[in-house]
């Protein structure tokens, strides 16, 4: 069976060779501009992929909250949003 998050586990163990080849980098002296920039890459790799998570979560885990009519269960989703969005503007 297909694991939901197949791409997005492909995807975060791309982003931990880029964070090897920083460490890397660091280690040969080379030049910041060039590590900051890679810096830049890793985190716009990790937006991407933490918004491809929360999508997946919206279609299954919100959705399943939904259709269950669960309204506790709705509750507990809806604070887990908010809190989790809450954090990201901190």
């Amino acid at each position: 069976m297909r694991n939901k998050f197949d791409k997005q586990i492909a995807r975060m163990r791309r982003i931990e060779g880029q964070a090897r080849g920083i460490a890397r980098m660091m280690e040969e002296d080379r030049y910041c501009i060039d590590i900051l920039q890679q810096f830049a890459a890793i985190e716009a790799a990790l937006r991407s992929t933490r918004a491809e998570v929360l999508k997946i979560h919206a279609a299954h885990c919100v959705e399943e909250a939904i259709a269950s009519g669960d309204k506790n269960d709705q509750k507990q989703k809806f604070a887990e949003l908010v809190s989790l969005f809450e954090k990201q503007v901190r």
